[in-house]
């Protein structure tokens, strides 16, 4: 599943900045990424216990940059930029006390151009690694929202399976964005919409020719209330956003996945019996989901995959270990 990104990577080498330099996961995946020549990489933490962690694993970081926020000799220009993309919300103390901290100092990096992308939350929450995303490298253009994607894999009779499933990590869910007036500035519905054409894009470049359904528990008005109207409306903006995107919706999960099934209760959908990337209408939907494919399917899921933002960031779990973290540089770096 990584041939696509590994090939970019060897095309294009890239720079990647890890926000816990003294992590021992951090530093094995840092050492086998420099072993098989994929992307250089910044650690961020004290120079000494970067070694010292390093050295006691075995690790070989040998001409790798290691920066601590402490004694960065461009600080007063992190800080000076940062207040300026902070806009008032921020003071020149609160920012220079956040780039202490190797998120915000990370996110910086990537933000100034001295990184290309950024891997954290080996010991960061979700939320401590996309606060900054969100505050300082923001949505690229024409994205309104950041989601997520997984995707999935398994080897089932010789043949490798893969599917995309998205958002199961970020948007709880999708209400309308209103102005002060409260007139509606942007529907929920296009909201998931943007999910759907972000997910579809992430499933490309994992090799997946996508088939989206957008689901919900109604196929074709089958049922009302609820996210039925939402996941409808979602899949006919997706439609007009990329009229060549083979997407349906709404539609449960038996009609998007069984042939027999999508022959009885959406006959000539495009996409209902043999979808390979899934939209969820909420995040409970979302993550109950993509665990039940995992634990229960026997697929091994790797994300969350951040979608949306103008530069290439991911969140790991705190339970993650060393191959996992190497596993999510590639896609993290690769998917620039």
């Amino acid at each position: 599943m990584f041939e696509n990104l590994i090939a970019a990577l060897k095309a294009d080498k890239r720079k990647i900045v890890f926000t816990e330099g003294p992590d021992a996961r951090i530093l094995e995946a840092a050492a086998r990424l420099k072993k098989d020549g994929l992307m250089d990489s910044i650690l961020v933490g004290n120079v000494d216990e970067v070694k010292a962690a390093a050295a006691k694993g075995g690790f070989d970081i040998e001409g790798m940059e290691i920066i601590d926020p402490a004694t960065y000799p461009e600080m007063d220009a992190m800080v000076a930029k940062m207040v300026e993309l902070r806009k008032g919300k921020m003071s020149e103390e609160d920012c220079r006390a956040a780039l202490s901290k190797g998120n915000y100092f990370g996110t910086m990096l990537v933000k100034m151009g001295k990184a290309d992308a950024l891997l954290g939350g080996a010991t960061y929450s979700t939320a401590d690694t996309v606060r900054p995303a969100l505050q300082l490298i923001k949505t690229k253009p024409g994205a309104h929202l950041v989601s997520s994607c997984f995707i999935l894999v398994r080897e089932k009779d010789g043949v490798e399976e893969k599917l995309a499933m998205g958002d199961c990590a970020i948007n709880i869910d999708y209400p309308d964005s209103v102005d002060k007036e409260g007139n509606v500035t942007l529907k929920g519905s296009q909201k998931l919409a943007e999910v759907a054409i972000e997910t579809a894009n992430t499933a490309k470049a994992f090799g997946i020719d996508p088939k989206v359904a957008v689901l919900s528990f109604s196929t074709k008005g089958s049922g009302k209330g609820g996210t039925v109207a939402l996941s409808r409306e979602a899949t006919e903006y997706a439609k007009e956003m990329n009229p060549e995107l083979a997407i349906d919706g709404e539609l449960q999960f038996d009609a998007a996945v069984s042939p027999v099934v999508a022959a009885t209760k959406c006959k000539g959908s495009p996409v209902a019996g043999q979808a390979n990337t899934f939209i969820f209408p909420s995040i409970e939907a979302g993550n109950i989901g993509y665990k039940i494919a995992q634990r229960l399917g026997g697929y091994a899921a790797y994300g969350p995959i951040l979608q949306g933002l103008n530069a290439p960031i991911n969140d790991l779990s705190r339970g993650c270990n060393a191959d996992e973290v190497y596993q999510m540089a590639i896609i993290t770096a690769g998917l620039k």
